[in-house]
């Protein structure tokens, strides 16, 4: 068993993970002072990208290429970089004990790491249909998507059955993400959900209806309502059919799985204080125990502009709240201080040829404006959401770059909105003039 101490600890290998890792480097760092630990084979990464670029039939997204920080415009922190910068990445392995009043980890093969001051970067995992008792949802080829070994067994499937079935759970982000990402690769694709329309977090059913009839325009075939109940296979374990909860059964080659994610948790429950599915952190990320910072997916923060605590799952909020909380480290450890997380919530998905930001919230009434026919070749159209009066949240597809600056200001500055009729009618036009 060996042991090894660090000043600093990142535990995790994802986005949140790859930009503590480049703020430690800028703020500066001496050798041996910083590990990362991730279960993960490779460095840390942009994790969209596997649900985009990575499934491209030709000219598809590889690594290094998408390695943090590229996602942002900086630098790219190769596997070679940390070394470069004397940050110790330590690959394939898996933390399976924290004790955060020792101030040490435990890997899976028993070796120890000692911190001074650990940030928590471990993300989320996602819900598999086994958790629920599914019957028949241990066969191969039904698969999820987190991580780059996950990415590689999609490409294989897609592969193995091309030209198949594909039958997507999930109207959500990877639903629709995974649905257009298998038309391209030119399968035959069903999506199912159980929610009225698409995205329901998000979007409205107005908005909805849009990206519905564009995939059905695609040649995705959508069935809402419903649920995947269970599962057939071949003789060779390889799923055959789905069958939904209102008695349909679909043939599938492969079955996509998107049915929303959880919070890494669990080694340091009862350990930290928890709010809302995640651990409680202020504004600079510090938990409730001294020198443990918590980032990305498992951190329930305050979402200052609004009031109250939220945790938010998305690369934008990842990244900055990593650079935040090595930040405020640093400044701390300086006899300094930093200003406050402020974040505006900001969403994105990239599709077929569409393209949509959403900025701040979506509470209140909504107004539509500008082209929302699926049909047209560039369909540009967007949404407001009005709350006591004042605009909170803006929504544009197809917008060009000055637009989506103009939805960010819109929904920080959370305007007056004299009336709703003015607002559909003003459109982008409205944003801005702010």
């Amino acid at each position: 068993m060996a042991e090894k101490s660090f000043k600093y600890i990142i535990l995790g290998g994802g986005v949140s993970a790859g930009y503590a890792a480049k703020e430690f480097a800028n703020q500066g760092v001496k050798p041996g002072e910083l590990a990362v630990i991730s279960k993960e084979a490779v460095a840390p990464y942009e994790r969209p990208a596997l649900s985009k670029g990575y499934l491209f039939p030709e000219g598809a997204a590889r690594l290094p290429g998408f390695h943090c920080c590229v996602g942002s415009g900086g630098e790219k922190l190769l596997p070679e970089s940390y070394k470069q910068k004397g940050i110790e990445l330590i690959l394939s392995t898996e933390i399976v004990k924290a004790d955060l009043s020792a101030k040490s980890l435990v890997s899976a093969a028993g070796d120890v790491f000692k911190y001074e001051t650990l940030i928590i970067a471990t993300g989320s995992t996602v819900l598999r249909l086994t958790d629920f008792g599914v019957k028949g949802a241990d066969s191969k080829n039904i698969l999820y998507l987190r991580e780059i070994d996950d990415a590689d067994n999609l490409v294989e499937a897609i592969k193995a059955k091309k030209g198949g079935k594909a039958v997507v759970v999930g109207g959500g982000y990877i639903g629709l993400e995974l649905s257009a990402a298998l038309r391209i690769n030119n399968f035959d694709v069903t999506m199912v959900f159980p929610e009225p329309w698409c995205m329901p977090r998000l979007f409205t059913a107005d908005i909805a209806a849009f990206y519905e009839t564009y995939y059905t325009n695609k040649g995705v075939k959508i069935i809402k309502g419903t649920v995947a109940s269970g599962f057939t296979a071949h003789s060779n374990g390889e799923v055959k059919e789905v069958q939904l909860k209102d008695g349909r059964s679909l043939e599938a080659d492969i079955v996509i799985v998107g049915v929303g994610a959880k919070p890494l948790t669990s080694l340091f429950k009862g350990q930290v204080e928890e709010d809302k599915g995640g651990i409680k952190t202020d504004a600079f990320f510090k938990t409730s125990v001294p020198d443990v910072y918590a980032v990305g997916d498992v951190a329930t923060f305050p979402l200052k502009m609004y009031g109250d605590v939220r945790r938010v799952e998305h690369v934008d909020h990842s990244r900055k709240s990593a650079e935040q909380a090595v930040k405020a480290i640093k400044a701390a450890e300086g006899g300094g201080a930093v200003e406050e997380y402020d974040y505006l919530p900001f969403f994105y998905s990239r599709s077929f040829d569409l393209s949509w930001q959403f900025y701040g919230d979506n509470v209140g009434d909504s107004v539509l404006f500008g082209d929302s026919n699926p049909s047209n070749p560039k369909p540009r159209f967007g949404a407001y959401w009005i709350q006591g009066g004042k605009v909170v949240g803006a929504f544009m597809e197809g917008g060009s770059g000055d637009e989506n600056k103009a939805l960010a200001k819109v929904a920080k500055a959370r305007p007056v909105a004299e009336s709703l009729e003015e607002l559909t009618k003003q459109g982008i036009s409205f944003a801005a003039k702010i």
